[in-house]
């Protein structure tokens, strides 16, 4: 049983004439006659009956019918969904990113990208690591990822912005001038990310670059936790300030004595074949300046 004996079958039945059918489709009457009789023989059962007055489904011939316009019409949206995603009225952008990102950059650039294209999809999915971005992006499951450590050459990735390191203090941290002293810092109780956190070892190899060692009194998972503590006096912290907002109004912020950063990028497989409207999200990303 072929799809199209199905859409014969419709026609015919639409039309209740082999002839009518076949002028609709295109083809000789005999070619409608014959894939209608080799429809039956297959199936084992009579679909019409034929008279004078044309063809008419006969009982278990309208049940089929039922079932074949449904078919024809799962068909048809295969088609639509296919040449959907080829098109920019719609379509689906899905992107991987670590929560820093997808809560302070992102939305910006959806609400834009999703005024210019009403009709596409975005999807964003949240993890904690590169690792697991890269992967998302290596198995299909993203079209693009936000990253900052570096990748293999399977990945093509440009830099979206630089994130400041920043150290934040308790609201009854008191010192002279503006500037932060390392002494200041290795001296105070930290609270840092938890040892499978991505952004310690950036931290502590600069530090340890200054000779300065860090006197850490928690570990914690949570961002958000962090600068929670630090806002209730238990310790200081060194963070990257986009996962470090929003920042308490009465939390000390300062650079460090010798500023850090980390590079945010946009990550793609190389020669991946994307579809339009993954292409017309990395324009507007290529195009927006973040700050």
């Amino acid at each position: 049983m072929k799809l199209s004996q199905l859409r014969i079958l419709v026609a015919v039945a639409e039309h209740g004439s082999f002839s009518e059918a076949a002028l609709d489709l295109d083809m000789s009457q005999s070619a409608v006659s014959h894939a209608i009789a080799m429809l039956e023989t297959d199936l084992g059962v009579v679909l019409f009956s034929r008279g004078r007055h044309g063809a008419s489904p006969t009982p278990v011939g309208d049940r089929i019918i039922g079932h074949a316009r449904q078919m024809l019409k799962l068909q048809d949206d295969i088609v639509k969904d296919a040449n959907l995603a080829r098109s920019l009225s719609g379509g689906k952008v899905r992107m991987a990113a670590f929560r820093s990102v997808s809560t302070h950059i992102l939305p910006e650039v959806i609400a834009q990208f999703c005024d210019r294209f009403p009709e596409i999809d975005v999807e964003i999915i949240e993890h904690l690591d590169d690792l697991s971005i890269e992967d998302d992006i290596r198995k299909g499951r993203a079209d693009l990822g936000f990253i900052e450590r570096p990748v293999s050459e399977e990945f093509e990735t440009w830099e979206l912005m630089r994130d400041e390191y920043v150290a934040l203090f308790p609201p009854t941290f008191k010192r002279e001038g503006s500037r932060l002293d390392w002494n200041e810092l290795s001296a105070y109780p930290l609270i840092m990310s938890h040892e499978s956190n991505k952004f310690d070892p950036h931290i502590y190899e600069h530090c340890a670059a200054s000779g300065v060692t860090l006197h850490v009194a928690y570990q914690i998972r949570s961002d958000s936790t962090i600068v929670s503590m630090v806002a209730r006096g238990l310790g200081a912290t060194v963070i990257p300030r986009l996962a470090a907002e929003p920042i308490p109004p009465d939390v000390k912020v300062y650079s460090l004595p010798v500023p850090l950063f980390r590079v945010i990028k946009v990550a793609v497989l190389s020669n991946a074949l994307q579809v339009p409207a993954v292409f017309a999200f990395l324009d507007l990303l290529k195009s927006t300046t973040v700050v």
